[in-house]
């Protein structure tokens, strides 16, 4: 066997979902499971996060659908709505809320009158998904006239994750503003809000990468935060090699020993989901001493110093989870959690521990 594995821990994914009830003090929290889980498995992270939670978020009508083939009760809100006449259907079949966010969604829906529960999206500033203020408004009355009248407003922060964040507070009174002409309730938060500002939480939050046990901050630590880490990445040394000064290790000669090392071959690469563009000094940890990858990852390996270490063939590698923390990982990539958690293939093997 190779050894390479994604060991996810659905006790943490409870945990950091019983923190997110308890933050939103009597708020819904609709956990977002989109993109399969974010790399947790969909169904798998849904179950671990029912009993704490009031509803489960998807991007994709088709992921909702998995939810309810799989015996999911929870509501279910999908947050790209729907794309045709056909989804709206199937989104009736399955009893799905769905996000009207443009005006030709609420010309199809008048146009095919579907008993669907209905979040009208507000752009607030984000300037990707909603309708501006006053379309909204217009867009509200269209809906209730033909009977189908939205049953919350929504919007999603751009810079709550920012540390020196002016911008959210402007659209949060937006939102709340649309939200109270329609007298109809708020869902605003996603997890950095959450986290960051009560008086953003209102009816319901929708908190995502924090339930996967990673900070959205760059100033604050998940452990600081008393997320418990969801998943280990590791993987196996296949072979360690003696390098001389001034010789070079893997594709493209990007990294050069300053003196004589012990290199580590690891049995892990971009074919696996790890990071192609992770530099050198990336952290890892080898039997859960921390050391550094050296030279360019490759499809099916990288290398990693592990000179001075009690190292052998067959030993475990974490690239990251309770010793190395993913969030670190991403900083020395130059991405976030996000993207790495999304970007495992299909290829480790997955163990739920």
């Amino acid at each position: 066997m190779r050894g390479t594995r994604i060991e996810i821990r659905p006790s943490a994914l409870a945990h950091n979902a019983r923190l997110a009830r308890q933050l939103a003090d009597g708020a819904e929290v609709f956990a977002m499971v989109k993109a399969n889980g974010y790399g947790h498995g969909l169904l798998r992270a849904a179950d671990a996060m029912h009993d704490n939670v009031s509803g489960l978020g998807v991007a994709l009508v088709e992921e909702a659908r998995a939810l309810r083939e799989h015996g999911m009760t929870l509501p279910i809100l999908v947050a790209e709505g729907f794309f045709d006449a056909e989804e709206l259907k199937e989104a009736e079949r399955l009893s799905l809320e769905v996000v009207v966010h443009s005006l030709w969604q609420v010309d199809l829906l008048l146009a095919s009158p579907c008993p669907v529960r209905i979040w009208l999206k507000v752009n607030t500033g984000m300037n990707r998904l909603g309708f501006r203020p006053d379309i909204a408004l217009q867009a509200a009355a269209q809906l209730r006239a033909g009977g189908m009248a939205p049953v919350g407003v929504m919007s999603h922060f751009a810079c709550a994750d920012v540390s020196r964040d002016t911008y959210s507070e402007k659209q949060l009174l937006v939102a709340g503003q649309i939200a109270e002409q329609l007298m109809l309730p708020l869902s605003a938060s996603n997890s950095a809000a959450l986290l960051r500002y009560p008086q953003s939480r209102a009816q319901r939050v929708r908190p995502g990468i924090m339930l996967y046990g990673s900070s959205p901050f760059d100033w604050q630590t998940a452990s600081e935060l008393g997320l418990a880490v969801s998943h280990r990445f590791t993987a196996r040394l296949i072979a360690i090699n003696t390098v001389e000064a001034g010789e070079s290790v893997g594709y493209g000669a990007t990294w050069t020993a300053a003196e004589p090392c012990q290199v580590g071959v690891v049995a892990v690469g971009y074919g696996d989901g790890y990071p192609r563009h992770a530099p050198s000094g990336t952290p890892v940890a080898v039997n859960g001493a921390v050391t550094e990858l050296v030279g360019r990852v490759s499809m099916d390996m990288l290398t990693v110093d592990v000179t001075g270490l009690d190292a052998r063939v067959g030993d475990e590698v974490e690239l990251w989870g309770d010793v190395v923390d993913v969030d670190d990982v991403a900083r020395a990539c130059g991405t976030i959690s996000y993207e790495l958690f999304c970007q495992i293939t299909d290829r480790p093997e997955r163990i739920v521990v």
